[in-house]
């Protein structure tokens, strides 16, 4: 069996393990009971306001940016890069590629730098600040070293080691289209893609489901209104 048909059969299974394992955990969240009006306040009184409250949590981390902004800085800084790193890599499985996808294309290039610098920061705050370091697991520090050892292995790429961009994004596209092409045998970008793969295949199940858990924090999502609405679970409805 060739390279590309593995690497090929694995992106699909690693797609489905993706798939399946974030709507599963999605529909988990959403029928866990709330059985307590509990949002940290100040907390909005209306829904809209909650949604405002959202908004910002995803897009500034306001939470984490009142309670400590060294953090607030390295977390931010690592999600925005990801953000443009992202973007950035759409090119590879769009034809035409997008206007603004090549309009990201220069700030994702250089993301990948602030990637490492964000994930150097929150790797040194489970180093460094106790109550952090007491209850951080081995698989913390291995999921920040995957994550490290993906934005490396793609800036190699980039800077040390080039790769055949044409033919990586046949293969990308017959992938999607089901029409396979050869993949390029250079050993950093099997490397990258196999790195990319295996964080795929463990995302469902680690936690860097954070990410649509927040959604479903009662602390966030919950209006400030237990004095003129009275708040009822799931499961006590009747």
């Amino acid at each position: 069996m060739s390279l590309s048909v593995i690497y090929a059969l694995l992106f699909y299974a690693a797609t489905l393990v993706l798939v399946i394992g974030v709507a599963r955990k999605i529909a988990i969240y959403s029928k866990t009971p709330q059985p307590l009006k509990i949002p940290t306040t100040p907390a909005p009184l209306t829904t809209s306001g909650v949604v405002w409250r959202m908004a910002k949590e995803v897009a500034v981390f306001q939470s984490l940016f009142k309670s400590n902004k060294w953090i607030w800085l390295f977390g931010w800084l690592f999600h925005v890069a990801l953000a443009l790193v992202l973007m950035r890599h759409l090119r590879y499985v769009t034809e035409p590629v997008w206007f603004w996808v090549n309009w990201v294309q220069p700030f994702g290039k250089y993301a990948g730098f602030a990637m490492l610098a964000g994930l150097g920061g929150l790797w040194l705050r489970r180093i460094v600040v106790d109550r952090v370091r007491y209850i951080s697991s081995p698989s913390d520090h291995l999921m920040l070293l995957l994550l490290m050892a993906i934005a490396v292995s793609g800036l190699a790429m980039k800077y040390v080691d080039h790769t055949d961009i044409v033919a990586l994004k046949g293969f990308m596209l017959g992938l999607m289209y089901f029409d396979w092409q050869p993949l390029p045998g250079n050993p950093l970008l099997i490397t990258h893609l196999s790195l990319v793969l295996l964080l795929m295949f463990i995302f469902p199940i680690s936690k860097l489901l954070h990410a649509p858990g927040l959604f479903f924090s009662p602390t966030r999502n919950q209006t400030d209104n237990p004095r003129e609405v009275r708040h009822v679970a799931g499961w006590s409805a009747k």
